[in-house]
């Protein structure tokens, strides 16, 4: 049952994160465009669209903690260090991504969708600072999952 859970968990990660970070990085660079030619169509289309694969995957992505738990209980190993830490930093990622980048990414694209609206530029760059956290946070936790502090298989 661990080697099922254990491959639901990254199958989950890969699926559901990977989409998820990509999405949200292109996002502030589609932002300046949109911005930089308001009548472009195609530039707000591509805005909904990224916009779109981060809402969509990012609630998919409650997956991934619910198969780590899983994984972590049929280990036994729940009460880890690396397992805690890594906890707090998949929780601080999912806040990150739910209480600034997503709310970021409606006001953006609202402001994109108002004819002779400003703050492109700023909250492009605010929006790629958090996007930013966001994956350094991602990128925290995968190296924790693989290098697993005391670690039974010598790696």
């Amino acid at each position: 049952m661990t080697k099922l859970f254990l491959s639901l968990h990254v199958l989950a990660s890969v699926l559901a994160i990977g989409p998820v970070t990509v999405a949200a990085s292109m996002f502030p660079k589609a932002l300046r465009h949109a911005h930089s030619d308001p009548d472009d169509r195609e530039a707000l289309t591509n805005l909904r669209m990224l916009h779109r694969i981060c809402r969509v995957y990012a609630a998919i992505g409650i997956a991934v903690p619910v198969f780590g738990f899983a994984t972590a209980g049929s280990l036994g190993v729940l009460g880890s260090g690396w397992l805690i830490t890594s906890i707090l930093l998949t929780a601080a990622a999912a806040a990150t991504l739910a209480l600034l980048i997503l709310p970021a990414q409606d006001r953006a694209l609202a402001t994109a969708q108002t004819p002779g609206a400003g703050s492109g530029p700023r909250s492009a760059g605010r929006l790629a600072l958090h996007t930013g956290v966001f994956n350094l946070l991602w990128a925290t936790v995968t190296i924790l999952m693989i290098i697993r502090p005391g670690s039974t298989t010598g790696v």
